[in-house]
């Protein structure tokens, strides 16, 4: 038991504000269960006098999307010296941006499907058809689109068919100034968390998902029933092995800190491709996380009071 009181922030403005306070209500509940004093706050005007006026032992980031993700709120609470689970600013931002992360990775020798990264003003200013003829013709069918930042699966669509690209586009647009084109991988999706401890960074066991549809998009996500999961994923011993590795290398070569969670895609020769990471992963009842620190022999709430101990000694 433990006499800490911390806050949680979710909720906040972006396109995930329902996730992000599904996420923060989950989280609290497990850290009361471990006897922390929890409160719930919001990301909102009040914030910043209820940090200074309040000021809680340590801060937990259950946001999703926008300034819980992309270092904004993490630069604050820098500033105001409290404490808080998770990845800094400088590396929050990094992540953020897929493209950016893709890059990292893949100059360090990760492996990480091809892509190409364009803003909206590309295919207004060169034409989009023509922009559209020369990414088939770069990284061919079928292809993975998916605004550039962001999470939830929110705007991402596979396009098996020149013929889909352009709604696929727009789709994927609406969410974002830019879109990340990648080629499609056909294998097993998997979602690695990884947990930071006194040994340094540890991966938990994989979650193996299977969308309805395929596409494990916003509404597979967090519709009960449309997608299945495994957990630990029904992957070979040295597959799952190598699916940790690719997750704790990423965890380091990014800066992350605390706790993470790396997507990827398995091939169909057990090799582990690199899709993009989260420094603020879901927490609901139907996300990954807390799937794979049950398919561990843990709790959440256990697991998230060891980072707020973590945060503490770190200190603000």
């Amino acid at each position: 038991m433990s006499d800490r009181w911390v806050a949680v922030l979710a909720g906040g403005l972006s396109h995930e504000r329902d996730v992000s306070l599904r996420s923060g209500r989950r989280l609290s509940a497990a850290l009361r269960s471990v006897g922390m004093t929890v409160a719930e706050w919001d990301a909102d005007a009040r914030l910043l006098s209820r940090l200074t006026e309040e000021r809680p032992d340590a801060v937990v980031i259950a946001l999703h999307g926008g300034e819980g993700e992309n270092g904004s709120v993490q630069a604050v609470l820098d500033m105001l010296g409290i404490p808080y689970v998770g990845t800094g600013p400088h590396a929050s931002r990094r992540t953020w941006d897929k493209p950016t992360a893709k890059a990292e990775v893949a100059r360090a020798g990760l492996t990480t499907p091809d892509w190409v990264a364009l803003p909206h003003a590309t295919f207004r200013e060169l034409g989009a058809q023509a922009v559209l003829d020369a990414l088939v013709s770069k990284l061919g069918l079928p292809l993975m689109l998916k605004p550039d930042q962001g999470g939830s699966g929110l705007g991402a669509q596979v396009v098996r068919d020149a013929a889909g690209l352009p709604s696929a586009m727009v789709g994927a647009l609406s969410y974002g100034d830019a879109v990340l084109v990648e080629r499609f991988i056909e294998g097993t999706e998997v979602a690695i968390t990884v947990v930071e401890g006194p040994d340094g960074p540890e991966a938990l066991p994989a979650v193996e998902i299977e969308a309805a549809d395929g596409v494990y998009d916003y509404t597979a996500r967090y519709t009960a029933g449309l997608t299945n999961y495994r957990s630990p994923a029904d992957i070979s011993a040295d597959t799952a092995a190598a699916a940790g590795e690719l997750a704790i290398a990423a965890h380091k070569l990014l800066g992350l800190r605390d706790i993470s969670r790396t997507d990827a895609i398995i091939d169909t020769d057990g090799v582990p491709h690199f899709l993009d990471a989260k420094v603020s992963p879901g927490l609901t009842e139907t996300s990954l996380l807390p799937m794979a620190v049950e398919a561990a022999g843990r709790s959440l709430g256990e697991t998230y009071a060891g980072l707020v101990e973590r945060a503490i000694k770190r200190g603000g």
